[in-house]
């Protein structure tokens, strides 16, 4: 293997001296075009497999000195090759990305090698974990490569992400929409962005969570304490990522996605040594100081539920259970929401509704409306849902439900603010408080919050066993 770029980040992603290279004698057939006097090492394209935490993965990293990196006939066999080998053996598929896009001197031949390429991926999706880094340009037809992956990574100062080159767009912000900070925050792409070395810790750290493929489990000794107290994660149902990686063993949660619709929170932690993806609505965000940086009105986004929808569709094909912490209190209501928030709302809905992994709901503050019902409700196949005795489910807040319900008798009262209190706290005790849910079997039990890490524990160890058979179709719709 050579010392370029590519190998130089297959190095710095693997296990030391782990990797084996297949496919190095590989170069160009094509001779049009002059490429006969072109020397094409590997074909642009360096392919073997190795290891991460022990773990076997397949890896190709594209070779930006080799003719840019372009994709070619053979180039493309390569990387088809690799992910057969990977299908065959039940191990993830990483991409290292530096490409200028489709190699002009082969033609329909590359044409052909592109969709060879889309094809073994959309087979591999949902069967093994794939995961591409981009360190270069990635753009044109090989923009569709990250995005039917599973996670996508981006080096945050040089790298480049666009279908149409940024020249050709004729808006004022051109150049900035191919950048790794508009495809994570703007585009929602982007899981994770980063110096070239960040960029590959993230990827190792987020391979060494999840199963190697659909039929495996992703499992490692615990060493944290199964019922930890984590005293003070009430104080956390605003920046619910914080009261996630209490609850996880060694306080380890894994973010996804945390620059794009950051109201809504989507990631992997362990519980008891299983690896279990979190899905959580957020009102705020934490510096690293404890102040809060960042506030929201805690209403679903459209942006937010496709988030949410795509992690829950991956953590189903992978068999990886499913943690929610709800604290919603509606629906964002502007023109662009209305837009697309029923859709994605939607999405969302249909992915809880259809996964058969294992789930389980902590209602953490509020819970209303539409937004309660698609957030993992019991009626959604949340196998137990716990509530946090402070927590309010319901139709909306009590107070304007009281507004609503007795509109007639507030405005003939004269002692409107005294009744309005007095059949809020009705209301609250028969419709709104935890126990109330409880009483009508919503939720499973009322817990107090430094007991949820035991509960949720103790309630994935119970439905370890869980076996849940979907309808006979060929597949759904939404």
């Amino acid at each position: 293997m050579s010392n370029s770029s590519a190998s130089m980040r297959i190095a710095g992603l693997l296990d030391e001296g782990s990797f084996v290279e297949i496919g190095g004698g590989v170069t160009a057939r094509s001779t049009s075009f002059n490429m006969q006097s072109r020397e094409t090492p590997s074909d642009g394209v360096i392919t073997g497999y190795g290891t991460i935490d022990c773990n076997p993965v397949y890896v190709y990293s594209q070779d930006a000195s080799v003719l840019g990196g372009t994709i070619g006939e053979m180039h493309a066999k390569k990387i088809v090759k690799l992910y057969e080998l990977a299908m065959k053996t039940g191990a993830p598929v990483v991409a290292l990305i530096d490409c200028a896009g489709i190699r002009l001197q082969e033609a329909v031949d590359a044409l052909n090698a592109f969709g060879e390429l889309y094809m073994c991926q959309i087979k591999a999706s949902g069967v093994i974990p794939q995961i591409t880094g981009i360190f270069g340009t990635c753009g044109g037809g090989m923009a569709v490569v990250p995005t039917l992956t599973d996670f996508t990574f981006m080096e945050a100062e040089h790298a480049k992400l666009f279908v149409n080159s940024p020249n050709t767009l004729e808006c004022k912000d051109a150049q900035e929409i191919a950048t790794a900070k508009f495809q994570a925050e703007k585009v929602g792409v982007i899981d994770g962005t980063g110096t070239e070395e960040e960029v590959l810790a993230q990827m190792r750290a987020l391979i060494s969570m999840l199963p190697g493929n659909c039929e495996d489990c992703a499992m490692v000794e615990c060493t944290d304490d199964l019922n930890r107290i984590c005293e003070g994660i009430e104080n956390c149902t605003g920046d619910t990522s914080i009261a996630l990686s209490m609850i996880a063993d060694n306080s380890d949660f894994m973010e996804v996605k945390a620059d794009y619709a950051k109201e809504m929170v989507t990631g992997f932690m362990r519980l008891n040594g299983t690896t279990v993806g979190a899905v959580a609505n957020r009102t705020e965000v934490c510096d690293e100081e404890g102040n809060v940086a960042e506030t929201y009105d805690g209403k679903l986004t459209a942006n937010g539920c496709s988030k949410a929808a795509k992690f829950i569709r991956f953590c189903d094909a992978f068999n990886i259970p499913l943690l929610t912490v709800t604290n919603a209190s509606g629906l964002k209501a502007d023109r662009h929401q209305e837009m697309k928030l029923s859709k994605y709302m939607a999405e969302m809905a249909y992915a809880y509704g259809s996964a058969t992994v294992p789930m389980v709901n902590v209602v953490a503050g509020k819970a209303y409306g539409s937004a309660y019902a698609v957030m993992n409700s019991k009626a959604l196949g949340a196998d137990l849902v716990f509530a946090w005795p402070e927590s309010s489910i319901g139709m909306m807040n009590a107070e304007s439900a009281v507004r609503i319900i007795y509109a007639d008798e507030i405005n003939e009262s004269k002692e409107a603010p005294k009744l309005i209190r007095e059949k809020a706290a009705e209301y609250e005790t028969a419709q709104s408080s935890p126990q109330a849910a409880a009483s009508r079997g919503y939720v499973d039990a009322v817990i107090e919050p430094a007991a949820t890490r035991k509960h949720v524990i103790a309630a994935f160890e119970m439905l370890y066993t869980k076996r849940a058979a979907a309808p006979a179709k060929k597949h759904g719709t939404v």
